[in-house]
């Protein structure tokens, strides 16, 4: 799988599927088509106002639904070929009103078995592996293929979509054997593109090799710094377009491998201060501080034609305030689709998290959210209740049986385009430490000391959390140096406050290193993965340099790397 590379491609379909869309346009509020502060092309605003069947009555008359599907098929733009965009389109037109509501649902579901009876019994879409669902990666591997295989058995002729948040750092679902990557922030500090494109393809060939079809990643994210409680060390760091170079490089890496990526979280979670699994973040910045920061790597990623995007739980006020995006025209099918180009797959976060699921019912959301432009409606509360509110609503007028079409569609050309181009390559789970050492190594960042040279003696004794303790003896003891007395090691990991030793080393965000005092140095290390600890060893013992530079700004940090 590959991506359009020219803005002209997009630039085409947009002009191809203008007014397409089966829902009205929404307005776009003083000029937000502004796609950046150097690149301003406003759109004309419209006033949304559904009549009684709950469509818009003013506007420009609509096409056809075979001039609709025309448009999209002769020009895709975002992975899907024509042939592949056609045949989604037949499928969907000719699902039962049930099935193609439940086609639009990626579910969570209970414990470790395949969850066939789920997925089969309301023709969902798919599901997202969570934690809970992992034992092993033999078991989970078995899982994702008896779900493929029952789908089929029952008739299904595209594969089903199995998501998963596998990130690195503290978002990972799938363990036990698998590879441990650092967080998405190690990419930031080391800014090698090529390094970064390899990590998340052999993280990607890996979960291709469990049988997975989709992961929730990379961040597309800048972060704020220690005001952002929610993404942290999941963004590759407060740079606009050191996020966007790397969350590209991510994609690439992704689509190498076979797996297909969802960049998140549209228009940017990393600079509110509030968690939306908690309540819901209010985004305060007018459009062109937004221009010029958290939307910069989305529309870096549109304009590479990356296929899927996910929204956030947050309430753009410039936009749409009070609203979360997820359910907000405003911002989905205006922002996102109309004014960045982007005609690809979108998902919403988790309906079940509580910026939705604490104001909304699994179908009013489920709703809302279509009618916004969201394609795949991931986690409701109740996937039956989601799916028979969207088809009540298509039966009483309130949604259009065109828009679940289009949704469905979308994600089933997705999903065809990568059972064509297949699994280009797989990875037996924990072969890929390798790639993951050599990331965290050229992320590893000294922030006081020595930049080259011995910082530790011939033993040392470690202090922190158990995980990243004992990582760091096997790797210290893998190295020949000797654990016990000798040189102080104190690590502090996310949530961790600052330490005192001859070495303090932070695991998560580098912020805490300024409340921290290393008698020798202080190294920001971004991961307590087995790979970062015997990079970490390598400085440690005079073997390697940290060639890494902070991300992100650090009060009471002069020094940003060596």
């Amino acid at each position: 799988m590959t991506r359009t590379t020219t803005r002209a491609a997009l630039a085409g379909l947009t002009l191809l599927l203008a007014g397409c869309s089966t829902e009205a346009d929404p307005a776009t509020d003083r000029g937000v088509a502004e796609r950046t502060s150097a690149q301003s092309t406003p759109s004309a605003s419209t006033s949304e106002a559904p009549d009684a069947g709950g469509q818009a009555a003013a506007g420009p008359a609509r096409p056809s639904d075979a001039e609709r599907r025309q448009a999209a098929a002769a020009a895709p733009g975002w992975g899907p070929t024509p042939r592949e965009v056609g045949r989604a389109q037949r499928i969907a037109a000719s699902m039962p009103l049930s099935h193609l509501a439940g086609q639009v649902i990626v579910a969570r579901y209970p414990g470790t078995g395949a969850p066939t009876s789920l997925v089969n019994g309301l023709h969902l879409g798919g599901v997202i592996v969570m934690g809970d669902n992992v034992g092993s990666t033999g078991q989970v591997r078995a899982s994702n293929r008896a779900l493929q295989d029952s789908a089929r058995q029952a008739g299904r002729r595209w594969p089903v979509f199995i998501g998963v948040d596998q990130e690195g750092g503290i978002v990972e679902r799938v363990q036990d054997r698998a590879t441990r990557f650092p967080a998405f922030m190690t990419a930031g500090a080391a800014r090698d593109t090529e390094l970064t494109s390899a990590a998340a393809a052999a993280s990607g060939a890996e979960l291709s090799g469990l049988g997975f079809s989709v992961v929730f990643a990379p961040n597309a994210d800048v972060t704020s710094g220690p005001d952002d409680p929610t993404i942290g060390s999941r963004s590759a760091g407060s740079s606009p377009r050191v996020v966007a170079t790397q969350m590209n490089a991510a994609v690439d890496g992704y689509l190498s491998s076979g797996i297909l990526p969802v960049i998140k979280h549209f228009p940017g979670h990393g600079s509110v201060p509030a968690d939306s699994h908690l309540e819901m973040p209010v985004q305060d910045k007018s459009l062109r501080q937004l221009r010029r920061s958290d939307l910069v790597p989305f529309a870096s990623g549109v304009d590479g034609g990356v296929s899927s995007v996910m929204v956030a739980h947050i309430a753009v006020q410039a936009v749409d305030p009070g609203t979360p995006a997820t359910l907000s025209r405003k911002v989905v099918t205006g922002l996102l689709r109309r004014d960045l180009g982007f005609r690809g797959l979108v998902v919403t976060d988790a309906l079940n998290m509580e910026a939705v699921a604490g104001s909304y019912s699994s179908a009013g959301a489920a709703v809302r959210a279509l009618r916004a432009g969201n394609d795949v409606l991931l986690m409701p509360t109740s996937p039956r209740a989601a799916r028979d509110g969207i088809v009540a609503a298509v039966r009483d007028g309130r949604l259009s049986r065109d828009r679940v079409e289009e949704a469905a569609s979308r994600q089933i050309a997705l999903l065809l385009h990568q059972q064509a181009a297949g699994p280009t390559k797989t990875r037996r789970p924990g072969s890929s430490i390798g790639v993951s050492q050599r990331l965290s190594a050229a992320g590893a960042t000294v922030v006081s000391g020595p930049c080259k040279g011995r910082l530790v003696g011939r033993s040392v004794t470690a202090s922190g959390p158990d995980d990243a303790v004992r990582r760091f003896y096997a790797a210290a003891d893998r190295a020949g140096l000797r654990t016990g007395g000798g040189t102080t090691v104190a690590f502090t990991g996310y949530g961790g406050s600052g330490r005192s030793a001859d070495v303090v080393v932070s695991t998560d965000t580098p912020y805490v290193l300024g409340d921290s005092y290393g008698r020798t140095a202080r190294i920001a290390m971004y991961g307590d993965t087995p790979g970062a600890m015997r990079a970490l060893v390598d400085v440690l013992t005079g073997k390697e340099r940290a060639p890494g530079r902070l991300p992100v700004p650090v009060d009471d940090v002069a020094r940003t790397g060596c």
